[in-house]
């Protein structure tokens, strides 16, 4: 029995020890030549792990240039101080698999780095990933502005885009102290996702020279559980996005479903589109918190996009303890874009309950508007504690359940206007 232990634990540390073994991808053939594309022998190291089961994959300092990576059971990715692993801006080097986009399952171009079903997946920093996405922001500008000329807008999707991450459905995630940058495409999307935390992280994408767009900083599309702490973001579009699923029938499609437990918190947020975002791409957000964090930026503090083909509800969220500068308080308002019913008699509506927005105190270009679609509800919605500077002093809003208790602007109780 004794010896029958000790052969267990034997085996035990071996399989620790593999887990634990790191690969410096400069000792397998990866050229640190920032030239040359280094895709095939950086995922030979990565398979190579794999079948010796597990290990980290260390990128030391400098550049190295690589196309879509896979990363399997039971590896990871550290990033060393100076180390830059940078996308190729070439999107052949991104193969069309199936994925998930905004909101739908469909085939897409991976990501520059991708985790599917690789449960403890980490990736640690202090290095930097970076898309090198100016030719595609050039592109897509491009592209949509010759299409405007015929009468018609561009969707995301015309333009071949890589993501910078696309982890699906991987459990016990961990992002921490990395540098984000210049993704293509959206920078951070979770996918049926469980228990990840994404802390100490820097996530950047321009706003000029050229404008970097749809780069939101994290997506949660369809995840439980997600810590979001000490990070920075500031990107040209939500900085933090709720998503889950869009369309008529999104709620009785697998695929699709609820984003819930969500704690958000010490957080800086840059200029971007908005700070935090329930939708366009959402049909149930629950038990959202927003906590503790700065705002430096002309953009919402919370924005709910409501779809007019799209059964929404967004419930048990809360917003506080928020300074800094922004743009408005609140913004809820239909979001029209690209309206689809699918040939569908059914007449979609959002519900909206149980928001609270709390002891917040900033200076902001206006306080809000709540002017959702016609047959949206909301009940239990409360600003509790706000003191404002705005030189629009009034709350936009036509719903009657929302309460308003020591809200200042401008050092006067706030008016409220249908």
């Amino acid at each position: 029995m004794i010896k029958k232990l000790i052969f267990v634990t034997f085996l035990a540390i071996i399989s620790l020890n593999s887990i634990a073994q790191e690969y410096v991808i400069t000792k397998f053939g990866v050229s640190s030549d920032s030239t040359k594309l280094n895709t095939k022998a950086i995922q030979s190291v990565i398979d190579k792990a794999f079948k010796k089961g597990g290990g980290t994959i260390v990128i030391p300092k400098g550049t190295y240039l690589t196309g879509a990576l896979f990363f399997k059971p039971k590896t990871n990715l550290l990033l060393q101080e100076g180390a830059v692993l940078k996308g190729s801006d070439n999107i052949k080097d991104y193969p069309f698999i199936p994925s998930r986009m905004e909101g739908r399952s469909l085939k897409y171009f991976a990501a520059l780095i991708n985790a599917t079903k690789v449960d403890g997946f980490n990736i640690s920093g202090p290095g930097t990933i970076d898309g090198n996405g100016l030719k595609f922001w050039k592109t897509f500008w491009f592209y949509r502005d010759s299409v405007k000329k015929t009468g018609r807008d561009a969707t995301n999707l015309e333009v071949s885009r890589p993501r910078l991450l696309f982890i699906w459905s991987c459990n016990n995630v961990n992002i921490k102290d990395v540098k984000l940058r210049n993704s293509g495409f959206w920078t951070t999307h979770l996918y049926q996702c469980n228990n990840v935390l994404i802390e100490n992280c820097d996530i950047r994408s321009p706003f000029r020279p050229v404008k970097a767009p749809s780069t939101d900083g994290i997506d949660i599309d369809v995840c439980k559980k997600v810590t979001i702490r000490n990070c920075y973001i500031s990107v040209n579009d939500d900085a933090i996005c709720i998503k889950g699923g869009k369309g008529v029938d999104a709620q009785n499609l697998p695929e699709n479903g609820i984003v819930e437990d969500i704690l958000i918190e010490n957080c800086t947020i840059g200029e971007s589109h908005a700070t935090l975002t329930m939708g366009s791409e959402c049909i149930h957000a629950r038990n959202i918190t927003m906590r503790n964090c700065k705002v430096n930026n002309n953009c919402p503090i919370l924005r709910m996009k409501m779809r007019g083909d799209t059964f929404q509800l967004y419930e048990n969220i809360t917003v506080e303890n928020i300074t800094g500068t922004c743009g408005s308080i609140i913004d809820l308002n239909p979001w029209k874009q690209f309206f689809d019913l699918q040939g569908s008699t059914a007449k979609p509506f959002g519900t909206i309950r149980n928001i609270k927005l709390s002891n917040i105190k900033v200076e902001a270009t206006k306080f809000g508007e709540m002017d959702g679609n016609p047959d949206d509800k909301v009940s239990n919605f409360l600003f509790k504690d706000l003191e404002v500077t705005t030189k629009t002093p009034f709350l936009k809003n036509k719903y009657q359940d929302v309460k308003i208790d020591n809200v200042m602007v401008n050092g006067a109780p706030l008016v409220v206007k249908p």
